[in-house]
């Protein structure tokens, strides 16, 4: 099986470019980033707000999370219910990278990543695939952007969605302490693998970014 490994920051473009490039290979696209969102969404709806790790790994035996398509459209489902609507919240994005950091957590859910690299040609996407879940991934892509263009993304997104009253130096702070927490975590740290492509895409469109990652794919065959 063949895999391509997205890592960075939140609000760099890494879902969109990882969903735009598994189209053009035929390759499924596994949004780890949401998974943890479904987890963060589990807990706080358990009451678990402070990153207590003893009563978060009772929960985790309770836990699953899987991902299905729907006319070609990633739905995420926890527990059997579909909650793919609810996990782009930025109240669930702050909580995710702090459940993140839990080992049990990370343990679970990295076991079901690399199970689906297994059994398909992947394009995943998140803040270790390619220094964890996947390190041994056909391709690996740091993507980044800097901070005041991945909050006016994150801004135009939650504007579409239908969300008001939005302050966008709010949202860029969040990104920025986001990313504070998410490479200073002692448990998978989000870094650059060794091997990855280093990308900045603050001036790129998505279709530039995926046609220059497609150039990399024929380069790496």
């Amino acid at each position: 099986m063949n895999s391509i490994a997205i890592d960075g920051p939140a609000g760099a473009g890494k879902s969109s470019i990882a969903k735009a490039l598994s189209k053009k290979l035929g390759y499924i696209y596994i949004d780890t980033g949401a998974m943890y969102r479904a987890v963060a969404l589990f807990f706080l709806d358990n009451n678990v707000e402070d990153g207590n790790d003893a009563k978060a790994e009772e929960l985790l035996e309770k836990l699953d999370i899987s991902i299905k398509y729907e006319n070609g459209i990633q739905k995420v489902f926890l527990n059997g219910d579909d909650v793919t609507d609810k996990l782009r919240l930025e109240q669930i994005g702050k909580f995710a990278s702090k459940f993140s950091a839990i080992g049990s957590v990370r343990e679970k859910l990295v076991a079901l990543q690399r199970k689906l690299a297994e059994k398909e040609n992947v394009v995943m996407d998140g803040r270790d695939i390619g220094t964890v879940v996947l390190p041994k991934a056909n391709l690996k892509i740091y993507l980044s952007a800097s901070s005041k263009i991945r909050a006016k993304r994150r801004y135009l997104e939650l504007l579409e969605k239908g969300f008001k009253d939005l302050d966008i130096n709010i949202i860029e702070d969040e990104i920025i302490k986001r990313d504070e927490a998410d490479m200073n975590r002692e448990i998978s740290p989000l870094k650059q693998a060794e091997d990855a492509y280093y990308l900045d895409s603050s001036e790129m469109s998505i279709d530039e970014v995926v046609s220059k990652i497609l150039t990399m794919v024929k380069e790496e065959k």
